[in-house]
C-alpha cells in the first residue's frame, strides 16, 4: 500500500453515480494512478455516452479511464475483474447503516469487502466537489496487521493532504483483571489502566519511529471497550472524516451472528472506511 498503481471503481447507474465518480477521478490522480472502471450488465450507447458526459464534468485524468463491461453477478464480478487487473484499491459506495435483514444477507459492498484481495475504499458520503481531509484514525490495536495498516493511513493523510491522525488502540475491558467494587478496587482498576495505556503508547510510538511523518500532527488515543465497536463509536464522536482498519483474517457465518471487531464497523459505517488488506 505504500504505492497504488491501479484503482478500481464499480460503476452502478444509481443517484450516487456522479459523486462516486467524481470521487475515484480525485483520487486516481492524487496517487498518480490507473483508474479502472467496471459495470456489471449490459454495455450500451446510452450508458456509455452518460459516462463520458460525466467524466467531461470532472477533473481530468491523468491517465485514462478502462472501462470493462461484464454481465454476471456483481459479486463475483468485481472480485475477479480485481484479481485479473491486479488492483491496489477497490473504491465502493455503501449504505450507511443496514437493517437487521441487510445485515445478516450482507449487501453487495460488505460482501466484497469481506472477500476483496486489495484494499477497500466504502464511501457513505460522495461528494461532487472536494471535500478537504481533516482528520484520519486507524486502529491501534496489538495486531500482526497493524504495522502496515498504520503506514498506509499515514500514506494516505500525505495524498490527502490531511494534517490529522489519531491512532486509537482499543483495549478490552478483560485486560483489566480487576472487578471495581470500593475505592480500593477502583484505585487498582486505575493504576492497571494507565500501565496498560503507556505500554500500548509505547508499542504504537516503535512503529511510527522510521517512518517519515512530517506535516502531520498524530496523537494516541486508548480507549476500553468491544473492539470495533468503541473505534466506530470514536470515530464518529470525533467527525472523522476516514476509519482505516485492518482487514478481518477471517470471518465465517459464526462471525456474522456474533459480530465483533470490523462487523461492527461494516454493519452501521461510521464514515468513509478504508479497509487495509
Amino acid at each position: 500500500m505504500q504505492k497504488i498503481e491501479k484503482i478500481l471503481i464499480g460503476i452502478a447507474f444509481s443517484p450516487n453515480l456522479k459523486a462516486n465518480l467524481f470521487e475515484a477521478v480525485r483520487m486516481a490522480n492524487m496517487f498518480d494512478a490507473e483508474l479502472v472502471g467496471v459495470h456489471v450488465g449490459e454495455k450500451t450507447p446510452e450508458k456509455e455516452q452518460k459516462i463520458n458526459a460525466l467524466l467531461k464534468e470532472a477533473e481530468v485524468l491523468k491517465k485514462s479511464l478502462k472501462t470493462i463491461w461484464q454481465e454476471g453477478k456483481p459479486v463475483d464480478v468485481i472480485l475477479e475483474t480485481s484479481l485479473k487487473e491486479n488492483i491496489d484499491l477497490l473504491i465502493l459506495g455503501a449504505i450507511q447503516q443496514e437493517n437487521l435483514l441487510r445485515y445478516y444477507v450482507g449487501s453487495i459492498a460488505r460482501k466484497i469487502t469481506r472477500k476483496a484481495s486489495c484494499s477497500v475504499l466504502l464511501l457513505i458520503k460522495p461528494s461532487i466537489e472536494r471535500v478537504t481531509c481533516k482528520h484520519i484514525i486507524v486502529n491501534g490495536l496489538h495486531d500482526k496487521k497493524t504495522e502496515e495498516t498504520i503506514k498506509t493511513s499515514i500514506f494516505f493523510s500525505k495524498k490527502l493532504s490531511c494534517k490529522k491522525l489519531t491512532i486509537v488502540e482499543e483495549i478490552s475491558q478483560a485486560e483489566l483483571h480487576v472487578k471495581v467494587s470500593d475505592d480500593k478496587t477502583l484505585r487498582k482498576s486505575t493504576i492497571v489502566k494507565e500501565r496498560i495505556k503507556s505500554r500500548e503508547d509505547f508499542r504504537v510510538k516503535n512503529i511510527i519511529r522510521e517512518v517519515n511523518c512530517e506535516g502531520i500532527d498524530i496523537k494516541t488515543q486508548s480507549i476500553f471497550g468491544k473492539r470495533g465497536y468503541s473505534i466506530g463509536h470514536y470515530a464518529r464522536v470525533k467527525r472523522a472524516d476516514l476509519l482505516v482498519m485492518n482487514a478481518p483474517t477471517k470471518m465465517g457465518i459464526f462471525d456474522r451472528i456474533f459480530p465483533h471487531d470490523i462487523e461492527y464497523i461494516l454493519s452501521e459505517l461510521p464514515t468513509d472506511v478504508l479497509i487495509v488488506k
